[in-house]
């Protein structure tokens, strides 16, 4: 299926520049009529070859063996021994039954699809020149030196002047190579994300990043547009602890919200093998559980995306009160209108609409969709508009961007704040004037960071948040502010850095809790405290890291499921507290009393613990259901000690979690003629779920392309050939329905002509 899954790493490409929130999962409303009965279709064809990833129950040698006897057919293609414990494996389809029943075998996963998602925000989170100030025990000034950091990315531009002294080596998973340079437009689509991760970790030129003298060593295991699999990642990982790093960073990430993704499992491996792994969430949000792979492993640090100084352009209609946030495009001009500027509605803004109306001078609105951003945004150009905001198709707002550089301004706006111009330029015949102010804005949650939990665990991702807005950093040949919890990570992975200068002896762990232990809390424009699945412990705060003196883990506590129907019911965790001071310290544990009825904590009142020494304790909770109310409940535990003070933020679920019942839609054209390729996940299994096609104008039920019953958890996927279906475009409806909960993801997909996946 190898030019299946090319085509499927060109669909990624278009997420990441026209859809970098995702998919919608919403419960299916009115608007769609009643489908029939769903019935097991068996539209896959079994003789199709795949390719999966294998986990060993046991020994990796005696399972590939076992498997090479068994199954003669499969062909072994990567061997993961350090990392993950496994391999993959290109096998026909049909035998993915008799694999998964070898003893041998532990577990067999799908391979996904994972895609890549300065100056003023180091400083301001205690980053560059501060951290300098410190020294480490042979005075030398924290900036990172001697410290090896792997990028694992689309490659990095090591000819960069503010990279060269930097750059030490790696690997190209692409090309099998030593020269992991970024890809270049001879060898398809460019990229340029790489670089700027590696910029904003450590340049060392015009742009200093958060640790200038650590050493970078890249891995590009994304090739042309940014895209790569499971497969790559998971060798990209494996080469980079073989080569003995001190930090892993991946900002790239897909939207499976699972624990045991085998590159989240990967993850974990590496940190077991003394590796601090940083990873950004994803650019899904803002809704709860789109938190997606790798940034979902246990022990790796997940990164949100949080806002640093920067000035925000609102519009306003003349005559209104109404402020409509916009979210500037990477890659297109500065947003800097300062005149009034009459509205022109466009549609979708196709060429013929733009050839319908008169927009020299004007500033153009545009629904997604139909076409990418950068189709949009240069037909505008060519027409001689002002600029274009582009209001989403489905609810919430998103984050967009081109891969060429555009000089005309672009931004995007929610679905509501787009209709809403739309009424409001209906009502009154006269033209409609578009007015632009600026606020100052800093230290609130990026709108697309991805939220948590991690589904099945219910733990709390991301750990933490760093700024992730307007970051400007090194790309072949200059530089670039780009937006994105790519931009976050790095700068993570760079006080990482800088943490195992200052201290060579600590433990990843330990490394981790200096990082959540030390954050700032933040809250919304309106005072209220972000929860804890939106910003972990909080910001990023380098100079309390490098400070630290008492460790707290784990960072976050989850207190998981609890049903109404218990009586009573205790719960106990754990936490670890770490004395690295010089001096005997006492340390008092305060639970949040009254902040939740119904919960009564039990927790040690006091503990001494000697000057290097660490003391386990245990944190009970005695819950009585019936005082609470269903959902998500949160709060924090404090823990203080001499001038320490820790912050231990906990969630609990009463009843089942309203988590979504499917994600991760992928769809695309297979290898033959008139075959398509489709996946989607499901975090907790299905007793019904598919594909379900409606007419896009009258939303009336046509058919279903795929269904399926009684579906255990994880990735369903297959190839369907020759559907019987009219070429043109389909409302999709992606479903799944378990314990009476039934959740959907629309998409837009064609059949029958040559585009793989229209924007959702």
């Amino acid at each position: 299926m190898k030019n299946v899954r090319t085509i499927i790493h060109a669909l990624s490409l278009v997420l990441l520049l026209t859809s970098q929130t995702g998919w919608n999962v919403q419960a299916e409303t009115a608007q769609y009529p009643n489908r029939p009965a769903v019935e097991a279709s068996s539209e896959t064809n079994k003789n199709e070859r795949k390719i999966v990833i294998v986990s060993a129950a046991g020994d990796v040698g005696q399972a590939v063996q076992e498997v090479e006897e068994s199954l003669p057919s499969a062909e072994i293609r990567q061997v993961y021994e350090t990392v993950y414990g496994g391999f993959s494996l290109d096998l026909p389809e049909r035998d993915i039954p008799k694999l998964e029943a070898l003893s041998s075998i532990g577990r067999v996963d799908d391979v996904a699809i994972y895609q890549a998602r300065l100056e003023g925000s180091i400083p301001f989170v205690g980053g560059g020149r501060e951290s300098a100030k410190h020294e480490d025990a042979g005075g030398e000034p924290i900036t990172g030196k001697g410290v090896k950091v792997a990028v694992i990315d689309t490659g990095v531009d090591y000819q960069h002047p503010d990279l060269q002294r930097n750059f030490k080596g790696g690997y190209d998973i692409i090309d099998e190579d030593e020269d992991p340079m970024e890809t270049k437009p001879k060898q398809g689509i460019p990229t340029l994300h790489g670089t700027h991760v590696a910029g904003i970790i450590a340049a060392n030129g015009r742009i200093q990043g958060v640790a200038p003298d650590a050493e970078i060593y890249a891995y590009r295991a994304l090739g042309p547009g940014g895209q790569g699999t499971t497969e790559q990642v998971l060798e990209a990982i494996e080469k980079a602890v073989e080569d003995e790093v001190d930090v892993l960073n991946l900002s790239l990430g897909n939207t499976v919200n699972g624990p045991d993704w085998p590159t989240s499992l990967a993850l974990d491996r590496a940190v077991d093998k003394g590796v601090v792994a940083v990873t950004s969430s994803g650019n899904s949000g803002p809704n709860m559980w789109t938190v997606g792979s790798p940034g979902t492993s246990s022990k790796a640090i997940s990164v949100g995306a949080s806002v640093p100084p920067i000035q925000v352009p609102y519009i306003t209609l003349f005559k209104q009160e109404r402020k409509i946030e916009l979210t500037p495009m990477t890659g297109t001009r500065p947003w800097e209108l300062k005149k009034d500027v009459e509205l022109v509605n466009v549609g979708h803004g196709l060429e013929e609409d733009f050839q319908a109306n008169d927009v020299k001078g004007k500033l153009v609105l545009a629904k997604r969709g139909r076409t990418t951003f950068e189709e949009k945004l240069k037909a505008a150009r060519s027409a001689g508009a002002k600029g274009v905001l582009i209001y989403n198709n489905i609810e919430g707002t998103f984050a967009g961007g081109t891969l060429e550089q555009l000089d005309i301004p672009g931004a995007s706006i929610s679905k509501a704040d787009g209709e809403w111009l739309l009424e409001q330029s209906a009502k009154d015949a006269k033209p409609s004037y578009i007015r632009t102010m600026y606020e100052r804005k800093q230290d609130v949650m990026a709108p697309f960071s991805s939220r948590g939990p991690v589904t099945e665990t219910w733990e709390v991702k991301p750990d933490l948040v760093a700024p992730g807005v307007a970051i400007e950093s090194t790309i072949p040949n200059g530089y670039l502010g780009l937006n994105g919890t790519s931009m976050s990570s790095p700068h993570v992975a760079g006080a990482a850095a800088l943490l195992v200068q200052l201290h060579p002896e600590w433990t990843p762990e330990q490394i981790k809790a200096a990082l959540m232990n030390s954050t700032k809390a933040l809250v919304d424009e309106d005072g209220r405290s972000y929860m804890p699945h939106e910003q972990g412990t909080g910001r990023l705060d380098i100079s309390k890291a490098l400070e630290a003196e008492t460790l707290v883990y784990p960072g976050t506590l989850t207190f998981g499921i609890w049903s109404k129907e218990a009586i009573r019911t205790k719960r106990e965790l754990q936490v670890t507290i770490e004395n690295t001071s010089d001096a005997a310290r006492t340390y008092h544990i305060t639970p949040p009393i009254g902040e939740l009825d119904g919960v009564q904590w039990e927790t040690p009142y006091a503990t001494e613990i000697p000057a290097g020494e660490m003391r386990t304790v245990q944190l009970a909770a005695d819950i009585m259901p019936a005082l609470l109310s269903e959902g998500l409940h949160a709060g924090q535990i404090e823990i203080t000690g001499d001038k320490d003070s820790i912050r231990v933020p906990y969630v609990l679920f009463m009843e089942e979690p309203d988590y979504p019942r499917v994600m991760a839609f992928q769809f695309a054209h297979g290898d033959e003629k008139d075959s398509y390729y489709y996946e989607y996940y499901l975090p907790g299994g299905a007793e019904e779920s598919g594909i379900a096609l409606y007419d896009p104008d009258t939303y009336e039920f046509i058919t279903y392309l795929v269904s399926n019953t009684d579906s255990d958890r994880g990735m369903i996927s297959g190839e369907l050939h020759h559907p019987k279906l009219k070429p043109g475009s389909y409302k999709a409806l992606v479903f799944a329905k378990q314990d009476g909960v039934e959740d959907t993801v629309e998409a837009m997909i064609e059949i029958g002509e040559d585009v793989l996946l229209n924007e959702p």
